[in-house]
């Protein structure tokens, strides 16, 4: 019996490990959504299909999953609007590393061209955000691109787009489909000179800092002994806060917009700055310094800030390469320096707002975050929304090395966490799934929530709620901007979980908290906590230019001018608590 085309290009994707796409059904896309129903789903060796509400959403829930397995996922949009939509989710997915499939359908092959209706050229459209991008034309070409499609996403860590004309799809496969080419990743070793520079360069500083990034994954205890023998603090970027931030004794913190610590000063005081797979991109955090980069990716070296030496490889040969070579300081007076200075902003700054507030409303977002780290399993995953929700995750969210913590780091989207969490939990149905979402984020894609209740996925949405968009205020206000166009009437999303039927509660009263988050993480099926918390409480970063405090001073002498005194007043009581103490 024949095979159609839509058919062929399921089983490969089956045999390349596939278990589920995330899409929304459309005509020209019904070929592959029937060849998907006839495997079977997951529960009998097939592949289950995820209705999800927005295709952005669907290509968010991929991502996670890839970034989270680091195994191949797949999202599919139909021609025109629905594939489209799944863009934006894409560039996150890209950019965050993640091996993801798109499959785009696409308009009748014979109407491409003639401005038909829902004709918008994928094929072109997805270039920017993808390693590879085809238009499958024939039956008999078909196989081959599917599978270049999937090995271009596997060993590029990125997104790859098919995009497969609906009356396509239908036809009889012709062509025999290539056999999964499977493979464990290489190693890259760095060239024997540029480790030896790296050991000069090290050796002739008095003081050694490192700034870690998501590269380091896998090489915790080799950074760890690299600082222990060089006495440098490390500091780290919020990506490679998975991996160094646990069960390290030498740990200042995160510099950034979103930091905390001592990471700031820590990596502008030091005679040489190592940069270890990272590729931080606020370059004005980044000190004048010299500076060493280590990096797989050699495009990414120097591209942030000038670098005097620069190795090719990943971390972990390197610094077994490089460790021999080093000569084991003596001095910890810069570490320990670096390290009352962190202790002290902790308790000072990020720590001393956490306490004695149990009773103060509106709730304090900082009090709020750090007894969700205390409750939360001790495996959990955690998805975190663009904005006060990752200021608030970065800082009082502790990886233990057990956990993930995941969010649009590098695309900076709004409305991810929720997607996000919905593929994290596809993925793992065995561990606590949290989704950090602000009210801004959540509301963009509210309709995920009919997803999580449709597929009763044990999902923990936790959302912080203070009607305003605090991230853009907190920008407006160091610009010397009056904020404008940020708050947002108060809606009950509590509610509006419990009519989707999940287990929800609105918390006004921080006594209350702790419960409410034990009661929704014991709840079998997808829970919700509403927090209402203080609308004014804004994160400053740890290191304030004298602009941005002349901007702020700005911005509140415009605030008393329209707005009354009382709102400034107010508003510096609330956020006196974030200015980093020295």
């Amino acid at each position: 019996m024949a095979k159609e085309l839509a058919t062929q290009l399921v089983e490969q994707l089956q045999a390349a490990g596939v278990q589920r796409i995330y899409g929304i059904v459309g005509d020209s896309l019904n070929p592959i959504v029937d060849a998907v129903r006839k495997t079977g789903g997951a529960a009998k060796g097939g592949i289950d299909w995820i209705h999800v509400r927005h295709e952005e959403a669907a290509a968010f829930a991929a991502a996670a999953e890839a970034q989270l397995t680091g195994r191949l996922a797949v999202c599919a949009g139909s021609c025109g609007p629905g594939n489209l939509h799944l863009i934006n989710g894409l560039y996150d997915a890209n950019r965050s590393g993640a091996p993801v499939l798109a499959i785009a359908s696409h308009i009748p092959s014979k109407q491409i061209g003639s401005s038909f209706f829902q004709e918008t050229h994928p094929d072109r459209l997805f270039n920017e955000c993808s390693v590879y991008s085809e238009l499958i034309s024939t039956a008999e070409q078909a196989p081959r691109v599917m599978h270049s499609a999937i090995q271009h996403a596997v060993a590029l860590r990125g997104v790859a787009v098919v995009t497969l004309p609906g009356d396509i799809a239908g036809l009889e496969a012709t062509a025999e489909a290539p056999l999964p080419a499977t493979f464990v990743p290489a190693t890259l070793t760095p060239a024997p000179e540029s480790v030896r520079a790296l050991a000069e360069a090290i050796n002739a500083a008095d003081k050694v800092a490192i700034f870690a990034g998501a590269g380091v994954h896998g090489a915790h205890d080799e950074v760890i002994a690299l600082a222990e023998a060089v006495k440098a603090p490390i500091g780290h970027s919020l990506r490679g806060k998975d991996f160094m931030q646990y069960e390290n004794p030498y740990d200042i913190g995160m510099t950034g917009l979103l930091g905390y610590g001592a990471a700031a000063e820590g990596i502008e005081d030091a005679d040489l700055l190592i940069l270890l797979g990272t590729d931080f991109p606020y370059d004005q955090f980044l000190p004048g310094t010299r500076t060493a980069q280590v990096d797989r990716a050699a495009q990414k070296l120097g591209r942030r800030t000038d670098v005097d030496v620069a190795v090719h490889g990943d971390v972990l040969p390197t610094l077994a390469a490089l460790m021999p070579l080093l000569q084991p300081k003596k001095s910890r007076r810069f570490l320990d320096s670096m390290l009352k200075k962190h202790d002290r902003l902790m308790n000072k700054a990020v720590g001393a707002y956490t306490r004695k507030v149990e009773t103060k409303e509106p709730i304090h977002p900082e009090y709020a975050a750090s007894l969700l780290d205390e409750v939360a399993a001790k495996n959990a995953i955690f998805t975190a929304d663009t904005g006060m929700c990752n200021v608030w995750t970065a800082r009082y969210i502790n990886p233990l090395g057990t956990r993930r913590l995941i969010g649009s780091y590098l695309h900076g989207s709004m409305a991810n966490a929720l997607p996000h969490a919905i593929g994290a939990q596809l993925a793992f149905p065995g561990r606590q799934v949290v989704s950090v979402s602000g009210d801004g984020g959540l509301s963009m894609l509210l309709g995920e929530l009919i997803t999580v209740a449709a597929h009763r996925l044990p999902v923990n949405v936790v959302v912080f709620n203070n009607s305003t968009l605090g991230m853009v205020k907190l920008e407006m206000l160091v610009d010397g901007l009056q904020d404008f166009g940020v708050d947002v009437p108060d809606a009950n999303y509590a509610a509006v979980a419990r009519a989707l039927g999940f287990h929800a509660v609105r918390v006004t009263d921080p006594s209350r908290i702790e419960a409410a988050y034990r009661e929704a993480f014991a709840h079998p099926g997808p829970s919700l906590v509403e927090l209402i918390t203080d609308p004014k409480a804004l994160s400053l970063p740890p290191k304030i230019k004298g602009a941005q405090v002349l901007g702020f001073a700005t911005a509140m002498s415009k605030v008393v001018l329209n707005r009354g005194a009382g709102e400034a007043v107010s508003m510096a009581r609330s956020n006196l608590r974030n200015i980093p103490r020295r």
